[in-house]
């Protein structure tokens, strides 16, 4: 198949360019939230603080990338977006077509946004407040019921027993205190709280390895800071209360890598009481996310319709029906196997083949779009294929897998027009 049956956009030299820089900006230095250093630091050391900073602020701060720059657009954009929050009912149609092509956050609205998007944040602004109580409590309530360990509850559990002994006594009745079946550390018992910890050890374990490997490049996760442990122990946490909360996928492996990017939001979030409660905002706005994606975790889904099998399945037909050339050349003359490469993409959100703040971006479009999450990532990946055509129908198996195992860095912008120009069904 020749160029003819590619659409001209795809033919432009746009597309083989260097990347530009991403314009949007990180979050500008907070005093009380320290956040994370970029991969790729510049050599520009941040604006003096009036205090003297301590080690920690300093190692967590992000060098100063210059003062972003915004198109005339981009401006007009951001402030659409400032006018449609500050409504007392939002449009959320409206939010979602201001935001779907990334959000221009010099305001640093980007956490408030995805709690709207995430469903977390009604749009009637009269409710937030009522709505971020209760489900901060619910959360406290979680954490009270779910983080215990064995000791802990039985002693609760000895406590009760005492204070029904005195009761008894006082009534002139005999009491005989007992070690029931569920309390004792090596009862077998379905409902023993001991076997259910330590049935629960192994998935723990390896939540603890993996909370320790996320980003190590960054000083925000990884570090010997108080600030860098306290936001590990928030990831923990929040993994080990959905694995116990979801006993049908319980943790998989990865998981860590698509809660990073939420946490990362909203521990930044310019007002301090947000920040302060984060944990608990992101683990609503994780189960709210992985509900739209939880087959793809589910094992026992795997060879099914709606399992990642079929979810890879549909990229191939994405690719088959925008670009047959492409599509051909990959999975026919040279026999590289989409699972190859997409099985990543998909399950991790494209998490592990952008820069962290590029892939900030992709998930404004991956929330926002009307077409859902699922479609959006599918399209975003059929673009990412797109874009490295030509590299790609020039390589052999060996190259291309490669290639895409290792995706070159990518003008994120471009990337997301790609994605919107690919709109519309994949045929059955």
């Amino acid at each position: 198949m020749g160029k003819k049956a590619v659409p001209d956009w795809l033919n432009s030299s746009l597309w083989s360019s260097n990347p530009s820089t991403d314009r949007s900006p990180p979050y500008a230095p907070v005093t009380l939230k320290p956040e994370s250093a970029q991969r790729e630091p510049s050599p520009p050391l941040p604006p003096p603080v009036t205090a003297p900073p301590t080690p920690e602020l300093v190692a967590s701060l992000p060098s100063d990338p210059g003062p972003p720059e915004f198109s005339s657009e981009e401006i007009s954009r951001q402030a659409q977006i400032l006018s449609e929050l500050s409504k007392k009912v939002i449009n959320i149609g409206e939010l979602r077509r201001l935001v779907c092509q990334g959000i221009p956050d010099a305001a640093r609205v980007r956490p408030a946004i995805w709690k709207i998007l995430l469903h977390y944040l009604p749009n009637d602004r009269v409710f937030w407040q009522h709505e971020l109580e209760s489900k901060r409590s619910q959360y406290r309530s979680f954490k009270e019921e779910l983080l215990q360990n064995p000791s802990e509850i039985t002693r609760k559990m000895d406590e009760h027993a005492k204070h029904e002994e005195l009761n008894s006594e006082s009534r002139a009745l005999l009491h005989r205190s007992e070690i029931s079946q569920g309390e004792h550390p090596l009862s077998l018992g379905s409902t023993s709280v001991w076997n259910q910890f330590f049935q629960e050890a192994e998935i723990i374990e390896q939540i603890d390895r993996d909370v320790m490997r996320t980003h190590p490049d960054m000083q925000f996760f990884s570090g010997d800071s108080y600030f860098s442990k306290s936001n590990q122990e928030s990831l923990r946490h929040i993994l080990i209360l959905f694995a116990k909360l979801n006993p049908g996928i319980r943790y998989v492996q990865g998981m860590n890598e698509v809660l990073a990017p939420l946490f990362y939001v909203f521990r930044n979030d310019p007002e301090e009481n947000n920040a302060a409660h984060a944990e608990a905002d992101t683990f609503f706005c994780f189960v709210e996310l992985l509900s739209g994606f939880r087959d793809n975790f589910c094992k026992q889904l795997d060879n099914s319709v709606v399992g990642i099998r079929s979810t890879i399945t549909k990229l191939s037909q994405l690719l088959k029906k925008h670009d047959g050339e492409l599509w051909r050349h990959l999975e026919v003359t040279t026999h590289v196997n989409p699972h190859f490469y997409a099985f990543r993409w998909i399950t991790l959100l494209l998490t592990q083949e952008f820069a962290f703040l590029d892939c900030l971006n992709i998930w404004d479009t991956i929330l926002s779009d009307p077409e859902g999450p699922q479609e959006t990532l599918l399209r975003i990946c059929c673009a990412m294929l797109i874009l490295v055509r030509r590299r790609l129908l020039a390589g052999d198996f060996t190259a291309n897998l490669k290639l895409l195992q290792h995706y070159p860095p990518t003008n994120i912008a471009h990337l997301l027009y790609v994605a919107n120009k690919l709109r519309g069904p994949v045929p059955d």
